[in-house]
């Protein structure tokens, strides 16, 4: 029965995430807000840079609702916030309002129904099986796109901007609140149960990153170095891939001459989804650490190659590698982090974690349009990310032994 009930939770979870995956479908909106209402490349940014950052900073919050008070609740307040956000930018043309109805409603809408679908979902399951599951579940958001863009592009051109902010923002507001209700909170001696001896002799040797024998509270994750590592890391390598995500249609239009850049949210999204689950399956089997040098070089070499890619067929080539390695994040990070630190605080404690993907939120989209307003391309920004993502790889290599020393004091 638990197993039944674990599948269910999973199952809600990932249909949830489906709907919070609006996020990864503003560079259509972008496009629209520019053409319909002569807004600038950075107005037409700012709701959802603000959005990113909002959403990771109620996650902190967010995540102690759910570890107290269960993710239900989280999760149906986060559904009234974003449908209501969404609802509500539908009456405005004004750059500022539409931050607050979509960048900071919407946002902390988002955050509050995130914070309670990965945690608990993995509450229900082995901690071996904590990189599949949370691919799982996340790959809703990065699956989203698949029909979410379409139907997008279709409601914008039949219906014009306003109406397709209404009619999304109905549609979320019920499937999310509905949804929530099936997220029912493990029994704390189920989601401490731990695996077999064998698999956890087999799950060190190919890993060489131990099982987690402590449940941190966020205070005392907050006082070892990994976390700060961790963080960091997420921070700059997230911002390659939101970079893309934000301005992908302005992309396509800008370096291939193709008006049909909806079609790339699609293709990211599919490959968004793909690395979630394939970068989730590979971290429980190579470890984290490895899992992790492999996403950040394949995609540093992507984004210095970004701006060659002149053509459809090779812009797509580069927003597939940049959503599976941007995907994969959703799965490693979280994983990495109820290793580390225990199943028991995940909401709070990943949420503190998740805070560095709203600051590589405010890095790539923000940045990127900054750039792009003033020199007409985005190589300059395509750079930046090599960096960032160099650096991160480099971090990977402080930790000792190849294992995280959760005993270290920042």
């Amino acid at each position: 029965m638990r197993n039944l009930k674990g599948w269910i939770v999973v199952s809600a979870a990932t249909g949830i995430n489906l709907i919070l995956g609006l996020l990864y479908i503003w560079s259509i909106m972008s496009k629209a807000l520019v053409k319909e209402l002569g807004w600038t490349s950075t107005q037409a940014s700012l709701p959802y840079t603000v959005c990113t950052a909002v959403f990771a900073i109620v996650m902190v919050f967010a995540g102690k609702i759910q570890d107290i008070r269960g993710p239900r609740l989280a999760s149906t307040f986060g559904g009234i916030l974003l449908g209501g956000g969404l609802i509500l930018s539908c009456f405005t043309k004004n750059p500022l309002v539409m931050v607050i109805t979509f960048g900071v409603l919407g946002g902390a809408g988002i955050g509050f129904c995130y914070a309670a679908t990965t945690p608990s979902a993995l509450k229900w399951f082995p901690i071996q099986k904590k990189g599949l599951i949370s691919g799982i579940v996340v790959s809703g958001v990065g699956f989203a796109a698949v029909y979410i863009s379409p139907m997008t592009n279709s409601l914008l051109l039949s219906y014009g901007i306003s109406r397709t902010f209404l009619y999304l923002g109905i549609g979320a507001l019920i499937i999310l609140i509905v949804l929530s209700q099936l997220l029912f909170d493990a029994p704390s001696a189920y989601s401490a149960k731990p695996a077999a001896p064998a698999d956890k002799d087999k799950n060190k040797d190919k890993n060489s990153e131990p099982v987690n024998r402590k449940d941190y509270g966020w205070k005392e994750m907050l006082k070892t170095l990994n976390f700060y590592k961790l963080w960091i890391m997420y921070a700059f390598t997230s911002s390659a891939g939101l970079m893309i995500i934000g301005h992908i249609a302005n992309i396509a239009n800008m370096q291939a001459n193709w008006e049909n850049g909806y079609l790339l949210v699609v293709l990211l999204a599919i490959f968004n989804t793909s690395g979630r689950i394939i970068g989730g399956f590979v971290s429980d089997r190579l470890g984290h650490l490895n899992t992790m040098r492999v996403i950040f070089l394949l995609q540093a070499v992507n984004m210095a190659f970004f701006g060659q890619y002149l053509s459809t067929g090779t812009l797509a080539l580069g927003v597939a590698i940049a959503g599976l390695c941007y995907g994969a994040l959703f799965s490693v990070f979280p994983a990495a982090t109820a290793e580390l630190y225990g199943i028991k605080n995940l909401g709070v404690n990943y949420g503190l974690v998740f805070t560095a993907w709203g600051l590589g939120g405010v890095i790539g989209p923000l940045l990127a349009a900054r750039i792009f307003d003033t020199t007409g391309s985005y190589n300059a920004s395509y750079i930046v990310s090599v960096v960032l993502l160099i650096i991160a790889g480099a971090i990977t290599f402080t930790f000792k032994s190849a294992k995280y020393e959760r005993s270290v004091s920042a």
